[in-house]
């Protein structure tokens, strides 16, 4: 029988992943085009990114059992500059991965509590994390198009489930200090 819990571990090392990508794309542009004005949701790379990195903190607070709540959205952009996007994001992505990679399957029906204005939101586990996951998935997709629009070519964010496309993970996978039967287990 397929392990329930290897979706999640899946989703958090491809957000680990993908993330590493977009932060070394964002740190090869040209002067001004971080924060430059760019057609999408959020008007710019800067605003994007910074924006997944929120809404990860408001959201794996709550599933760590913390009050954080509408407080995460005092500063829309914590970070100015990519590196201190690269180094924020990169501790969330830690702390999911090794959140997911602890995963039992009899802890995805667990009720998370998601503090919002004037009322807690009670959702299971198993839909909080795909939730957190697909929302990054959802903006890192809008910033890939906006890098296309700028003088860095967008990086592939989509090959690091399938087991044919381990020669184009293979970099990413050393520059992280993991291997194949990392990303595949």
């Amino acid at each position: 029988m397929p392990d329930p819990c290897r979706p999640y571990r899946q989703l958090a090392r491809n957000a680990l992943l993908a993330n590493r990508r977009l932060h070394l794309a964002c740190a090869a542009l040209g002067p001004g085009e971080w924060e430059a004005r760019r057609v999408s949701f959020f008007p710019s790379l800067r605003a994007t990114l910074n924006h997944i990195l929120v809404v990860e903190r408001f959201y794996w607070d709550a599933i760590f059992g913390g009050t954080l709540g509408p407080a995460a959205w005092a500063d829309p952009e914590p970070c100015a500059t990519v590196a201190e996007l690269a180094a924020a994001q990169g501790q969330i992505d830690a702390a999911a991965l090794d959140f997911c990679e602890g995963l039992a399957a009899e802890n995805l029906g667990t009720e998370v509590r998601i503090h919002r204005t004037g009322r807690v939101q009670v959702e299971t586990l198993a839909d909080t994390l795909m939730h957190v996951f697909l929302h990054g998935q959802h903006h890192r997709g809008q910033a890939h198009a906006m890098l296309a629009g700028s003088s860095v070519r967008p990086p592939q964010l989509d090959e690091f489930f399938m087991a044919d496309d381990a020669a184009a993970r293979a970099a990413d996978l050393a520059a992280t200090g993991r291997d194949e039967a990392w990303i595949m287990g």
